[in-house]
């Protein structure tokens, strides 16, 4: 009698796999809703110990919450005014860079053609087309002023979250199979991404701040722009930083020059050495327990399922899924691979 060509064992795995597959499928589909609804999970794991802070001071908690909340109304409708205002005159000043943009390519092109690379100005202007940028700039601002009503949304479901955050565990310890064992899983998962959350949030603050006030310091145009675009990608891991010292420096480049666009780099580089390399270590503690090749793959995958949020989630999505995989026998060698330093025992 022949073997059979599947074992079991295989046909759960292909089994799993083919379900892993439909979820994933389906996740992606559904991100316009699903993304909101993390996004509110981890905002009000930032806001929680703010308010369990006012709550032991004898604020009641549904008053500490309404303040909080009416708090980042406010500093959201500021920062978006603001913000509508600035890229205006963002726009208002691009079809001035063509022209602009001559005279650093005509001092960088001795230079490359000494390095052997044979290039033309000539031909490199007529491939740069403000008009591409200003489409891009009209697209954020007609985006700004619709991005009120999903805020106010997303900030609602912030507040019945965190109304209801008192009573979940004890809701959840009837949903679980393990209780103590699930509870304290889930405990260590929230207790990490809001360590992490809290921790980079200050962090990401920290660095836009110091962006901004040496860019307003050297002059250069736009720079709470490009603060706030350091706050924002300081949240991806590996290449975040890197990523937000690109359009200042481009725009120094074209608009003063070769020298003046090498000075803003090298502020960038100590920046990100400073707070990059030896104080966001310091404050992060042990570390994450994930390895530096799973953050880099975690910030593709997350990105490509759900978008620019999975990017800027993509470490503290990846803390609860290796915590999850924990809490199984099969799924705790799948965790190993995730961790920094495996863990044999």
């Amino acid at each position: 009698m022949s073997k059979p060509i599947i074992t079991l064992n295989g046909l759960k795995i292909v089994i799993m796999l083919g379900m892993m597959v439909i979820i994933l499928a389906g996740v992606r589909i559904a991100a316009e809703i699903i993304v909101p609804f993390i996004l509110a999970i981890f905002i009000s794991v930032i806001l929680n110990p703010v308010i369990q802070y006012m709550v032991r001071l004898r604020v009641p908690r549904a008053l500490a919450i309404l303040t909080l909340i009416s708090l980042l109304i406010f500093l959201v409708v500021v920062l978006l005014a603001y913000l509508g205002t600035t890229l205006n005159d963002l726009a208002s000043t691009l079809p001035k860079y063509r022209t602009s943009l001559v005279i650093p390519l005509q001092t960088i092109e001795p230079w490359l053609q000494r390095a052997g690379i044979k290039v033309s100005v000539d031909e490199l202007i007529k491939y740069i087309d403000p008009n591409s940028a200003m489409t891009l700039i009209s697209t954020l601002l007609t985006k700004l002023s619709s991005a009120m009503t999903s805020i106010f949304l997303l900030l609602l479901t912030v507040v019945f979250m965190l109304l209801e955050a008192p009573q979940l565990p004890t809701k959840l310890q009837y949903t679980l199979s393990r209780p103590n064992a699930g509870m304290a899983a889930m405990q260590r998962a929230i207790d990490s991404v809001s360590r992490y959350l809290v921790l980079k949030t200050a962090i990401s603050l920290l660095t836009g701040l110091i962006v901004w006030i040496m860019l307003l310091v050297l002059g250069v145009q736009f720079s709470f722009i490009w603060g706030l675009l350091a706050v924002a990608l300081n949240f991806i891991p590996n290449i975040g930083s890197v990523l937000a010292a690109i359009p200042p420096i481009l725009q120094v480049l074209v608009f003063r020059g070769v020298y003046d666009a090498l000075t803003i780099m090298a502020g960038y580089m100590v920046i990100n050495l400073v707070i990059g390399n030896i104080l966001e270590p310091r404050m992060m503690g042990r570390g994450l327990g994930l390895s530096t090749l799973v953050v880099f793959l975690s910030l593709i995958f997350w990105g490509w399922l759900l978008g620019a949020v999975g990017m800027l989630l993509s470490v503290p999505l990846t803390i609860v899924v290796k915590i999850a995989l924990e809490q199984s026998e099969g799924g705790k060698r799948i965790a190993m691979l995730l961790n920094d330093v495996p863990n044999y025992k």
